[in-house]
């Protein structure tokens, strides 16, 4: 089993490798999937590991944009004096002041966004259920419009960052290996630490958490540090985003509540909560639906993502690696009792 699982692992390392060589058209829509899975295993990080569902993860990659873009600006210009033109090719950059606001941009998202999400958690965290869901919605709406009328910040109209400075094939390149790494390194982390004692923890609190207080779990902190952990990739995989879409504003491109809010949550829902393959599966699943639909039946595209969503409730309750668990226990080292006795026969 151990061998099958090296294989496979290095199977989609190489996979990953070869994937924006192999197919140079789709570059965007590649980069876009992993953007996908790593939104997808940090929800499910509270969602399904912790039992707090989220809807406002949504915020950590919008401020993950705005942070990234205002650090790369802010190292070069006045921050005031060139959103006020929203960029637009005015400003220009070299390529050092390029490269080096790009990581030292995606990296500080990343900080930036964990300690708001310890800050926002010290209040969220005091609801439960439903309550906390819409809790977090709001803030991740609130801060959508407040960012939409801060003029400093581009208000309105966003913010327009310089383009990869070589060739566009290549930038395409750039931004999906800096989401292939984020994706991989959030995949690994979390491999890694629904393993130990603090996996269990939470997976405690999701079960009873009063029974998990009972048991000596600080579970407040546990929660601050699993959202605060999310957050921290999420708010790289927002910066990273800022940078590959050169212009952004607040309300349809950083805090899409409607749209890669809610995405992220069918991807764990249809992959299947809880577990660490589930929101990889339903995320990939997720995206070729979405690129076909959005291709191919253009105006009907909700009409099928909310079917989706209703078969993906009615029929697949447990998601598609519950199903399968369900349907092929062996394929998971799962011994079947009617099996058992039958070789005992």
């Amino acid at each position: 089993m151990a061998k099958k699982k090296i294989i496979l692992y290095a199977l989609i390392l190489a996979f990953t490798f070869i994937a924006p060589f192999a197919f140079p058209n789709f570059g965007t829509q590649l980069a876009t999937l992993w953007l996908m899975i790593i939104v997808a295993l940090t929800w499910d990080m509270t969602g399904g590991q912790m039992g707090y569902n989220s809807l406002g993860n949504i915020f950590f990659y919008g401020t993950g944009m705005y942070v990234a873009a205002l650090i790369s600006i802010g190292r070069v210009y006045d921050i005031g004096d060139y959103t006020s033109a929203a960029g637009g090719g005015i400003y220009e950059f070299t390529d050092v002041q390029y490269f080096s606001g790009v990581f030292l941009g995606v990296l500080g998202a990343g900080v930036f966004c964990s300690i708001s999400a310890v800050i926002i958690g010290y209040v969220t965290f005091g609801l439960r259920g439903p309550y906390f869901a819409i809790g977090t919605l709001g803030v991740a709406i609130a801060a959508g419009e407040l960012v939409s009328n801060w003029d400093w910040v581009g208000g309105g109209q966003g913010i327009s960052l310089p383009g990869y400075p070589g060739d566009p094939d290549t930038g395409k390149v750039f931004f999906y290996f800096l989401f292939a790494a984020v994706g991989v390194s959030v995949f690994v982390f979390v491999k890694w630490l629904y393993e130990t004692r603090f996996g269990a923890a939470i997976n405690a609190i999701r079960d009873d958490e009063e029974k998990a207080e009972a048991m000596g779990i600080h579970t407040l902190r546990y929660k601050l540090i699993t959202w605060s952990m999310a957050a921290f990739f999420v708010g790289m995989a927002g910066g990273i985003s800022a940078f590959q879409l050169l212009h952004f504003e607040p309300l349809e491109t950083a805090y899409q509540t409607i749209f890669l809010g809610i995405f992220m949550v069918v991807c764990v829902l249809l992959g299947g909560k809880g577990t660490l393959w589930g929101p990889v599966i339903g995320a990939i699943l997720f995206h070729l639906f979405k690129e076909v639909t959005w291709n191919y039946f253009l105006g009907w595209q909700w009409v099928a993502l909310g079917a989706l969503i209703v078969v993906t409730v009615v029929y697949f309750q447990d998601g598609v690696m519950g199903w399968l668990v369900h349907k092929r226990p062996e394929w998971f080292g799962i011994q079947v009792e009617d099996k058992i006795a039958g070789e005992t026969e």
